[in-house]
């Protein structure tokens, strides 16, 4: 059984289209996925055209959602060892730091004032959102000082990893793929997935980290614009993590 994932072209102008969200997923499983290094759904036809763009995968639908917090972290290990400095070498058309970063900026500062309006947002996490407006694209410039590039999954979400029976953890949906420093994804794996109790787990598991305190505000700005798309009051574990994100700043 294999599963389909068939993708119309982007909106023109959109992020997806800007950052070729679409087509970068099609090139990783092409050009990418037989050397990564870590489990990936097996790929068995990746096209991409004027209609759009169809990958047919393995289907990992039996194994079980998300990882735990130091599997994930170990795993997110593995890959970023792997291509620590040899990533963007091998693979030029990596999406690199800061693209797109001026249409994130302006989608973060439209939707500020209503974030700012929630009833599930503590004070720090409400002051520290109110800080970054107009300075988007100032804290993703600085995520390129973190550390070495290397292959970055660039959405490296529970929603986004499967652990199957032996308690091998795979990742799924490589749109986001990049060249930016490996803690990038550490803190968004953290800060979208991880609740504050068990990051010192994955910190353990991931070993040494420099560099989480220069890209956590740009990770911080994804997380506050998914915490966007819930209904206010259904917000309380985005703000624990965003919390305990500021906490590390």
């Amino acid at each position: 059984m294999t599963h389909l994932k068939r993708r119309a072209p982007a909106v023109p102008g959109s992020i997806p289209d800007v950052l070729k969200m679409f087509e970068s997923e099609v090139r990783f499983y092409r050009e990418v996925a037989p050397y990564v290094g870590v489990r990936v759904p097996e790929c068995y036809r990746a096209e991409a055209g004027p209609d759009g763009t169809l990958l047919e995968l393995e289907d990992l639908s039996a194994w079980t959602p998300g990882a735990e917090p130091a599997a994930g972290a170990r795993a997110l290990r593995g890959l970023h060892d792997r291509w620590a400095g040899a990533a963007l070498e091998r693979w030029p058309w990596l999406r690199p730091i800061g693209a797109g970063e001026d249409l994130i900026a302006e989608l973060y500062d439209s939707t500020w004032p209503a974030l700012a309006e929630r009833h599930d947002l503590s004070a720090p996490v409400r002051d520290f959102g109110a800080s970054l407006v107009g300075r988007v694209q100032e804290v993703d410039v600085a995520v390129a000082s973190a550390g070495v590039l290397t292959l970055a999954h660039g959405d490296a979400s529970a929603q986004n990893l499967r652990t199957g029976p032996g308690g091998e953890v795979a990742f799924l949906d490589w749109e986001d793929v990049s060249a930016a420093p490996g803690v990038l994804d550490l803190g968004w794996f953290l800060v979208s997935s991880v609740e504050p109790a068990r990051w010192a787990e994955a910190l353990e598991a991931y070993g040494a980290v420099d560099g989480l305190a220069t890209v956590l505000p740009s990770v911080m700005v994804q997380g506050y614009l998914s915490l966007s798309d819930l209904p206010d009051g259904d917000g309380a574990a985005w703000n624990a993590r965003l919390e305990a994100a500021v906490g590390v700043l």
